[in-house]
């Protein structure tokens, strides 16, 4: 049995996965590495199988019609075979000395019968900003226990901004997939339903406090470019819109209130994306985008009443309203000035 399992989807990745790929073989034996090609179009495919070739028992090519990042992380979910899971983009890289650190705990959460006992362990992640020399990293020693077990009621308070994004977390397998979690096929920006949805399930978690994922981002094509963003604003709704549903579904919502840090927490991630799907919207000002921006609050309000006028009174909801074209302008100063202190696309 693998002790971890990555899972690295591929969409016409052939100039840069190999590089990844070689950054999961230094796990060895213990871990698993599931190459999902997508339906691409280039030669990923056939590295893809040249990889399973020279490490057949380590890697493993999977290959389907296109089904976007959100199809290619449920097929690597619905394969796995580790005790534990964790995504890797083909153009993101891990560091190998804190992948040993990472390897080494979570051997200590398997039992004699091979069950994993931990639901999440947390690590650190790399913003690798193409042309940037500082390269900032996303820590969490500060709100979370460092070296030992906690639960959700143990956690610190998040600042805003500071979130779990998917390169900080690896579940435990059996977690994902009893669940019933999937993610939603063709659609941008999942990675956010990928880090909310699952962690209402999550009771027990470990933060180790290495820089394990290099995250990159300066590419004009990725999906995080800003003018990508805003030219796929519906694929953002969608997922703001698949957030709110869970958020609010009855049964999910009763056992997200039980926990009021796990509440709070969830709340406050909402409450960034709805920000984040209007900043974008305001960046635009086209009445194409501003109508989606007015959709994603009426779908809030539609759902929960009460939810809708909590976030949209506060302080981020009424500056995504704002009053005619000088507090636009504020809001969009305000929006630039975090960009450049945060260092995000």
């Amino acid at each position: 049995m693998k002790l971890l399992t990555f899972a690295v989807p591929c969409y016409n990745s052939e100039a840069y996965m190999e590089k990844c790929v070689e950054s999961l073989l230094v796990g060895g034996e213990e871990v698993e590495i599931l190459i999902v090609d997508d339906g691409s179009k280039d030669g990923t495919a056939e590295i893809a199988d040249r990889l399973e070739a020279e490490h057949p028992t380590i890697v493993r090519a999977i290959h389907q019609p296109n089904k976007g990042h959100g199809g290619a992380v449920n097929t690597g979910i619905e394969n796995a075979t580790g005790l534990y899971f964790k995504v890797v983009d083909s153009d993101d890289k891990l560091r190998a000395s804190a992948l040993g650190a990472v390897l080494d705990t979570l051997r200590g959460f398997v039992d004699d019968a091979g069950e994993a006992s931990l639901d999440l362990l947390v690590s650190n992640f790399v913003y690798d900003k193409e042309g940037q020399k500082h390269k900032r990293v996303m820590e969490y020693r500060n709100t979370l226990p460092t070296g030992r077990v906690f639960t959700w009621e143990e956690a610190g308070k998040f600042r805003k901004g500071h979130y779990i994004l998917m390169h900080s977390v690896i579940y435990r397998t059996t977690l994902l997939q009893e669940s019933g979690f999937k993610l939603p096929e063709h659609t941008f920006y999942v990675d956010n339903l990928y880090v909310f949805e699952p962690l209402s399930y999550v009771k027990t978690m470990y933060y180790l406090d290495v820089n394990l994922y290099y995250y990159f981002i300066g590419r004009n094509d990725q999906s995080v470019n800003e003018e990508v963003m805003i030219s796929r604003l519906d694929q953002q709704q969608r997922v703001n819109n698949l957030m709110t549903d869970f958020f609010t579904d009855p049964e999910h919502k009763a056992r997200i209130a039980e926990c009021k840090p796990l509440y709070r927490y969830l709340y406050n991630y909402l409450e960034i994306l709805c920000t984040i799907t209007s900043v974008l919207a305001l960046r635009s000002n086209t009445p194409e985008h501003l109508a989606i921006r007015d959709q994603v609050w009426s779908h809030l309000r539609e759902r929960d009443a009460a939810l809708y006028r909590k976030l949209r009174t506060g302080i981020f909801g009424m500056a995504m309203h704002p009053a005619g074209p000088v507090g636009r302008q504020v809001t969009l100063a305000a929006y630039k000035a975090a960009q450049k202190i945060f260092g995000f696309n």
